[in-house]
């Protein structure tokens, strides 16, 4: 069994979005108007879990390893967020994605709230066999905690869908069979069709709703898209399937542009054969950064954080960026992108099509009643589109751009069901 990880690291530029993140909410409780009181306790986390985990490894030797859980806000239903195996944990990043996840689930009005979690370890360094003995543990440390109806983990960074089965098998021997605990599980343990191309098509379905208030539709743009991974390459695909032109494309492993349209099947094959984007024939070489300024329409960052910035954002000439990354437009290039006129579909929208599926994924253990792929698909684009209406509606009343339309949104949720729950009882 091959257990693929990707651990980025934790950047300056992370750091940077929990800053953002903190600052976007303040400015949302501002123009709601929110109670002070109210204000502070919606950024307090419900519930911080530590545990240690200690493990034999297979040259007998005992390992041990500290587990988190940081569950942020459950007013609006159970908490939902990733589970993450990386050497650089940080507790603040964990503290501000949780509180992030619990916007994302109120903007895409699924009943959830926010929470992210892991363990501070390197699986590069660990056998399958280590990396299934720290998941147990670390299950068994925290089964009373999670579940159904109170926190459902998902898999992140260094964790996948064999890390969610794991934890399924170990929850369920204390609290009998639950699928429904995690999401992003195999499809023969009760995963959902649809759930890996999820991302990428929601962003598909987020850039349709914004072109056609712009009386603009695939067919007419040409993209640009910076990340050709999971998200990158199914939006990727959707886009050319669309009749979309995908002018510019980049990854880890090299960019490459061709202005009359890349032949995305193609490249899709190519990179599954080789493993990169280098020497594609379809396509000339390009500086990875040039990909951000260059000739297009829309701009997808599918990949990092902080990559739009004060150096490079004048240089823009996309008219739209979609934000598939998490906070790839840092404040100073937000100021700048919005008085040229470019229009930024904010992350906290855009990339909500993985945690909307993961909710049709619990939706149908809960049932035990599986759906085709056909109808995920309907269904995430019934989401994504009403929730782009219900931002712009919130646009219209406080007179404010797509981002704070969308904060103001998922902030306005919570504090609504938090108050009709008691607050100050």
């Amino acid at each position: 069994m091959c257990l693929r990880f990707h651990l980025p690291h934790i950047s300056e530029a992370a750091m940077n979005a929990l800053a953002a993140t903190n600052r976007n909410f303040r400015h949302a409780a501002r123009i709601l108007g929110l109670d002070p009181k109210l204000e502070k306790s919606l950024l307090i986390p419900f519930r911080e879990i530590k545990v240690e985990c200690t493990i034999p490894k297979d040259d007998g030797t005992l390992a041990s390893y500290v587990g988190f859980r940081v569950q942020h806000d459950n007013a609006r239903g159970p908490m939902k967020g990733g589970i993450r195996y990386h050497p650089e944990v940080d507790p603040d990043e964990v503290n501000a994605l949780a509180q992030l996840m619990t916007w994302k689930t109120a903007v895409a009005d699924i009943p959830y709230g926010g929470a992210k979690g892991g363990i501070g370890c390197n699986p590069r360094d660990l056998s399958i066999s280590e990396l299934e003995r720290l998941t147990r543990v670390f299950t068994q440390k925290i089964h009373d905690l999670i579940g159904i109806h109170r926190d459902v983990p998902a898999p992140d960074m260094g964790t996948n869908a064999q890390t969610m089965a794991w934890i399924l098998d170990e929850y369920s021997k204390f609290h009998g069979h639950s699928p429904a605990v995690v999401t992003g599980k195999p499809i023969d343990l009760g995963g959902s069709l649809g759930r890996e191309a999820a991302t990428g098509l929601g962003v598909v379905f987020a850039t349709e709703a914004l072109l056609a208030e712009n009386g603009k539709s695939i067919s007419d743009m040409t993209f640009a898209l910076q990340g050709f991974g999971n998200v990158g390459s199914w939006a990727a695909k959707f886009i050319h399937e669309r009749g979309g032109k995908v002018v510019a494309v980049s990854d880890i492993t090299g960019a490459l542009k061709n202005p009359n349209g890349i032949d995305i099947p193609a490249l899709l094959k190519y990179k599954d054969d080789n493993g990169t984007l280098k020497d594609f024939k379809g396509g000339d070489s390009m500086d990875p950064n040039d990909l951000l300024v260059c000739e297009c329409d829309v701009l997808i960052p599918c990949a990092l954080g902080g990559v739009l910035n004060k150096e490079n954002a004048a240089d823009v000439k996309a008219k739209f960026i979609i934000e598939a990354a998490n906070h790839p437009t840092d404040p100073d290039a937000d100021e700048i992108l919005s008085r040229k006129g470019v229009l930024i579909l904010p992350d906290i929208y855009a990339n909500s099509g993985g945690v909307t599926v993961s909710y049709f994924e619990w939706v149908q253990n809960i049932q035990g009643f599986m759906w085709d792929e056909e109808k995920v698909n309907f269904e995430l684009s019934r989401y994504m589109r009403r929730a782009f209406h219900e931002i712009k509606a919130m646009c219209k009343i406080h007179d404010c751009n797509l981002r704070m339309g969308a904060f103001t949104l998922g902030v306005n949720r919570v504090a609504r069901a938090t108050l009709l729950r008691g607050w100050e009882a």
